[in-house]
């Protein structure tokens, strides 16, 4: 992506004025990408990285006379090395997390939490959080209720006010007051609810905002920024925007009186973005919300977030902004147009991490076990495959062993899976492709990214049946009869697409969703999902199952469940990744197999397109899968291939082993 700029001239002549020109830099959405490396496939990555985020930092401050570096949250998980220094190796009392090294190199002055934070536990948070050079907040994040929001204790500082001198265009300096809050997603409660062991609760945002800002106001401050770990989007209809349930929530942010500057990210979405829809409230040429400046600097160190303020002196004396520009940089510029050249890498922020990138990849190249066939994930969204169910399997067979001799070990055990890297927002290159061959520990946290643990519910036919539906969403609503429609919906991420094991059912996306991407309920009497069988039997609304599943899931994300839903007893918590590694080093070598579980529905004369890996078309045709052409690449590199409904195809899809 070129670099998006976009300017804002609210209609204040500052020509002939005292003026101060600001500058406002954010990282969002690091998630442990400190150096270009891919440490999945052991290569360099020039798309990724803080260590060129560094160096786009270094040019923009150079550029101005005044700057201030924020970010967002969600720094601590993502990577191979972020997971290794989160569960397999602990931090010395005085150690500093590779992530904090580096951004402590890079001068932040402020920074907030994000719901990934949580995910490695509350006391190795707070051992990262304390080798910052800079103030960390968060307003949301409660260790201890009051009877008022504003009686809170919170986890960081709410709040905190930054005093920096400031050359002004006249040459003199002025001393303002900078003050910055932070706000993290309330569902943080329910995603992390095991690491937070009822240590913590959120607050809704707005909750949070109207008890701290008149406080955080009351200091004198000049300008207030709200590091916000928050989508940009409409808000939901029927939501009450102060409800917990409200995710994204920067437009509501927006509209409270007392912040001026808006910091997002959440989503890993750029913003200000030009192909993005405008809507009621949101400028995406702008980089504005409610006509206030704001910001998302994508993901994983993809762009630097810069937000140009020129700031008049009000007759109360503080200085309000009168004009803003706001852009982000990409990290790759130049070059050919379809291939633009990654920025270099700052060598001071290498070098501070150079032992913790060594120390990682000695741990990664573990060899677990072997695989005598390739697999992959090129498919995983139109065909079950054999990485989900060999993963599927596992939990099954654990859930059996945890519940032998209990009464639920007579109930039927499903087994609930979904892909996890299947291109999307990720690129072309999001994708598991794992060679024939020696299976090493890289390969483990390729295959299951995030540190959930597998946990079990109890639940009855009619739930299952929504469950099924829910997942279903991922597909757009074809037409019978038309052909190369889109096939997925971009806005439902692939992680939300449950497929059930020891089921077997139909899918037709002839249907309406029943369900939003977000999970809310959008059209009450659509079914996409029938002929939903046990051992060749229809399933009652009444019978009850076991359903295997992960503490992300059972928490109520993704709206499969509600959040208060009880938990099935499995003793001892183990990571969905730490039982993944157990099965295969037992095993001496893994030939995984699909397993029929889903079909889509026939549709003559049918086709629809989807996006996959270019690496995809060797792999072709599938045995006993549904009919596909390739059609060649997108300008952004993935393949496209047609997909045709004309017969019900099984959903025994044996992925052909002649993948380049």
């Amino acid at each position: 992506m070129a670099t998006t700029s976009a300017r804002a001239h609210p209609g204040q002549d500052c020509t002939d004025r005292v003026t101060i020109a600001l500058r406002v830099l954010e990282t969002t959405d690091l998630h442990g990408h400190i150096h270009g490396y891919d440490y999945f496939n052991d290569c360099l990555c020039p798309a990724t990285g803080f260590a060129r985020i560094a160096t786009l930092i270094e040019q923009a401050r150079a550029e101005a006379p005044n700057t201030l570096l924020f970010d967002n949250g969600d720094f601590l998980q993502g990577t191979p090395l972020a997971q290794y220094f989160g569960l397999a190796r602990s931090l010395a009392a005085h150690e500093r997390h590779p992530m904090i090294a580096a951004m402590n190199l890079a001068g932040y002055d402020a920074g907030t939490l994000g719901n990934h934070e949580f995910d490695y536990g509350l006391d190795y948070l707070q051992q990262v959080v304390a080798g910052a050079n800079f103030p960390m907040v968060s307003a949301n994040m409660v260790t201890r209720p009051g009877p008022t929001p504003q009686q809170d204790e919170t986890l960081l500082p709410p709040w905190v006010v930054l005093e920096r001198e400031m050359r002004a265009s006249d040459g003199a300096l002025h001393r303002l007051r900078i003050g910055v809050i932070g706000f993290l997603p309330p569902q943080t409660e329910l995603w992390a609810r095991d690491a937070l062991d009822g240590k913590a609760r959120t607050r809704a945002y707005l909750e949070a905002a109207r008890a701290h800002l008149p406080a955080l106001h009351a200091q004198g401050v000049d300008l207030v920024v709200a590091l916000a770990h928050t989508g940009i989007a409409p808000l939901p209809e029927g939501l009450d925007p102060e409800s917990k349930a409200l995710e994204h929530a920067a437009l509501a942010l927006a509209g409270l009186d007392r912040i001026d500057v808006l910091l997002c990210g959440h989503t890993h979405l750029p913003f200000p973005d030009p192909g993005m829809t405008p809507n009621a409230g949101i400028d995406p040429l702008r980089g504005s919300l409610l006509g206030k400046p704001a910001l998302s600097a994508g993901r994983w160190g993809s762009h630097l977030g810069v937000l140009d303020l020129t700031l008049t002196q009000a007759p109360d004396g503080r200085w309000r902004i009168a004009d803003f520009e706001t852009a982000l940089r990409p990290i790759r510029i130049g070059g050919a147009p379809d291939r633009p050249e990654p920025l270099p890498e700052a060598p001071e922020v290498l070098l501070s991490v150079a032992d913790a990138h060594q120390e990682t990849l000695g741990h990664l190249r573990q060899e677990v076990g072997r695989l005598t066939s390739p697999v992959n994930s090129f498919f995983s969204l139109v065909a079950p495959d054999p990485i989900m169910s060999f993963l599927a399997e596992a939990q099954a067979q654990f859930a059996r062993l945890r519940l032998a001799g209990r009464p639920e070990a007579k109930l039927p055990i499903l087994s609930a899976v979904a892909p996890f890297k299947c291109g999307g927002r990720g690129g072309p290159g999001y994708f598991i492709d794992l060679p024939a061959g020696p299976l090493v520990l890289a390969n483990i946290d390729d295959v299951y990214v995030y540190s959930n643990s597998v946990t079990a519910l109890r639940l009855n036919g009619a739930q299952v049946r929504e469950w099924l539906e829910r997942a279903a969403g991922i597909f757009a609503q074809v037409t019978p009869g038309a052909q190369d429609q889109p096939l997925i919906d971009p806005e439902f991420p692939c992680y939300n697409f449950d497929m059930l094991f020891g089921l077997s059912y139909r899918i037709d996306p002839s249907q309406p969703a029943r369900y939003a991407p977000d999970g809310q309920m959008r059209a009450p009497w659509a079914r996409r999902v029938d002929d939903i069988r046990l051992n060749g039997l229809p399933i009652r609304d009444t019978q009850e199952f076991i359903l295997v599943t992960n503490s992300y899931r059972s928490s109520g994300a993704g709206h499969f469940i509600a959040p208060d839903h009880p938990l099935v007893p499995l003793g001892r918590p183990v990571l969905s990744r730490d039982l993944l590694e157990d099965t295969i080093r037992a095993s001496a070598s893994l030939a995984p197999r699909p397993t029929e579980v889903w079909r889509f529905a026939p549709l003559p004369g049918t086709s629809a397109i989807f996006e996959t890996s270019p690496r995809a078309a060797p792999c072709l045709p599938l045995a006993d899968g549904p009919e596909m052409q390739p059609l060649g690449q997108t300008t952004e590199g993935f393949l496209r291939m047609r997909l045709f409904f004309d017969a019900e195809t099984s959903a025994m899809r044996t992925i052909s082993t002649q993948c380049a």
